[in-house]
């Protein structure tokens, strides 16, 4: 009973990415140099703006967790399965990226800010208010779902939507599960964010919410494939449960400062290069 206890705390965990998990584009103070990093997403430096951003994170956030935690209750009476855990997930990354997007960049993950600012996409400054953002939108989205469904539903096991490991895996093989699937997700944001991506944009919700949703579905049942540190933050803080929590925050935050500085120095190319014309390219080659 205690391993299906724990088994469905993991599925109830899943994310992300943030998480999940994400973002279309960063906040950049207007005169601030972007490094060849794609300009859709522009806002002047102004005191207004950086307000407009703290609550485009928060509100994103909350809405990342409300949604997706919800869709984690799985009770006798409100059923509930793998498959539509990680959906409800995915679709309310889409949803999140989809109402603030414009107005933050919808990174509602502190991995993806820590992800845009290796990537020089935001400020150290931005990032801090992002953070805040982040944690406060998660604590709140949390306490809005314990107020508004049943206790019966919420307080289960070590807590609703509180991500925790199976008991088969061990904390060195959760914290390597959780490294891998956020260095993917980064890896999805890099990609977005790529000045030779910067014309396809139109479906980025929707290839976060699937890139999430995949991630979860592989690795959920392991970690609970949170990929997120804020969206892990509120459940532990509301149910006062910390059991290798740490593994939430250690792991996405190196995993995506690692990827996008690689990401960055090996990969990415400015727009300049990717405009090339064919053979001007077999030209550089030979």
């Amino acid at each position: 009973m205690e391993q299906e206890r724990q088994g469905m705390n993991s599925l109830q965990g899943m994310e992300t990415l943030t998480g999940s998990f994400l973002a279309v584009e960063s906040f950049v103070p207007e005169g601030e140099n972007r490094n060849g990093c794609c300009k859709v997403f522009k806002m002047k430096g102004s005191t207004l703006d950086k307000i407009c951003a703290f609550l485009g994170e928060l509100i994103g956030t909350g809405i990342l967790v409300f949604l997706g935690c919800m869709g984690c209750i799985n009770s006798p009476i409100f059923a509930n399965t793998h498959l539509q855990i990680i959906l409800n997930f995915g679709f309310a990354v889409l949803i999140a990226i989809q109402c603030v997007g414009c107005v933050s960049g919808a990174h509602v993950n502190p991995a993806v800010t820590v992800a845009a600012l290796i990537y020089d996409m935001i400020t150290v400054k931005m990032a801090l208010v992002y953070f805040v953002a982040q944690l406060l939108g998660a604590f709140i989205g949390y306490g809005l779902l314990k107020l508004l469904m049943p206790t019966s539903v919420v307080e289960v096991g070590a807590g609703l939507c509180v991500t925790l490991p199976h008991t088969e895996v061990t904390v060195a093989q959760a914290f390597g599960i959780e490294f891998v699937v956020t260095s993917i997700l980064i890896l999805v944001c890099c990609g977005v964010w790529d000045p030779r991506n910067s014309k396809f944009h139109d479906s980025v919700p929707i290839r976060f919410g699937l890139a999430v949703a995949g991630l979860a579905c592989a690795a959920g049942p392991f970690t609970g494939a949170s990929m997120n540190p804020a969206r892990s933050f509120g459940p532990a803080l509301w149910n006062a449960h910390f059991e290798h929590h740490w593994i939430y925050w250690v792991a996405p935050l190196s995993s995506a400062a690692i990827t996008a500085y690689a990401y960055k120095i090996v990969l990415r190319r400015e727009v300049v290069q990717a405009e090339a014309s064919t053979d001007e390219k077999l030209r550089e080659i030979r």
